[in-house]
């Protein structure tokens, strides 16, 4: 059977390949979706941080993308700021803080307990930007322009262009799973897998669970802020509805829709919720009972998300390869050799 860990990796590679490929033979709107797409996997990707690594089922998550969304419009349209630099820097800035003090908050808790906690933050949050009117209130906010990259009087990104944008997404895609790779390689990785199988085991080896715990907050949070920035700028719009925790229940959809724990998941439940949302709306105005019905039967039927269909094709293949008669031979050799083997000990 393949090595995953190899794997994955390709896969994701050859995603991102098709993605950036993808504007050379498709139409203007699905190259506006695929946009769409690689946006929420961002989202998703800083969820699986929590939910698939450390075991931390949330529902406060679209707080920390909407707040780094409501600041950056709130820079362009109150101040007048479009430097991309400063904007990004600003609404990371917010949406880490934001995912300091719920996370502080949040980490002395487990469970449900963790789930209903996030919640309730999150939804203050929501009635934050929802009630006060210098965030524009239930009506939300257009952004008056998008972010750009100069240097003096030559501007090098303009995010007003959408293919600019779409290839900026892109980047920022490969940027968030890389970093998350690392992290799940380097010993803090390695630590909050610990926390998600044995909570109790990793304390007792020393470990300050409650701080590593905030760090993977922290960490998801900033994700989600960029991930947040990058929606507001695609969409020119953020609105209460964008904090909400339908949301959150709909980013943890589709990391548990595409494999909890793998990073290439989120990026391929991302594409299969918001493709399937597509199809459905055009066929019937009740679109959304069918994606539910779908969701349930991955859930049922791969529970380990559609990228396990693909490690099942995998066994599959790799059965079929033992079936044959050269195969089988083989593994007959070996069998009677080890025999051999444990006669003469």
């Amino acid at each position: 059977m393949p090595n995953r860990p190899l794997v994955l990796p390709i896969l994701f590679a050859l995603l991102c390949l098709g993605i950036a490929l993808f504007p050379l033979v498709g139409d203007t709107f699905y190259v506006r979706l695929v946009a769409k797409i690689v946006v929420l996997a961002i989202f998703a990707m800083s969820l699986d941080l929590l939910v698939g690594y450390t075991g931390l089922v949330t529902l406060g998550h679209a707080a920390f993308s909407g707040t780094a969304g409501y600041f950056t419009a709130a820079l362009v349209n109150k101040a007048g700021i479009v430097d991309l630099p400063t904007l990004l820097v600003a609404a990371l800035g917010a949406a880490g803080a934001t995912a300091l003090v719920i996370g502080w908050i949040s980490v002395r808790t487990s469970g449900i307990y963790l789930i209903m906690i996030t919640l309730a933050l999150g939804q203050m949050v929501f009635f934050f930007f929802h009630d006060v009117a210098f965030w524009g209130g239930a009506d939300g906010v257009n952004l008056a322009a998008k972010p750009e990259l100069a240097i003096g009087s030559v501007t090098l990104l303009d995010l007003a262009d959408r293919m600019v944008f779409y290839y900026v997404a892109l980047a920022c895609l490969v940027f968030v799973y890389a970093a998350l790779f690392m992290v799940s390689k380097a010993p803090f990785g390695q630590v909050l897998r610990g926390i998600r199988i044995n909570e109790g085991r990793t304390r007792a080896l020393g470990h300050d669970v409650q701080r590593y715990k905030l760090a993977a907050f922290v960490i998801a949070g900033l994700l989600a802020g960029l991930a947040g920035f990058l929606e507001v700028v695609r969409s020119g719009f953020i609105s209460p509805a964008h904090v909400n925790w339908h949301e959150s229940a709909t980013v943890l959809i589709v990391v548990i829709l595409g494999g909890m724990g793998t990073l290439v998941g989120p990026v391929i439940g991302a594409a299969a919720l918001v493709l399937l949302e597509d199809w459905f709306a055009d066929l019937t105005v009740h679109w959304k009972l069918f994606v539910g019905l779908f969701v349930i039967a991955v859930v049922l039927v791969l529970p380990s998300g559609l990228i396990g269909l693909a490690g099942r094709i995998g066994a599959l293949r790799w059965l079929q390869r033992l079936r044959r008669p050269g195969a089988q031979s083989a593994v007959s050799k070996g069998a009677e050799v080890a025999r051999e083997g444990a006669g003469d000990a």
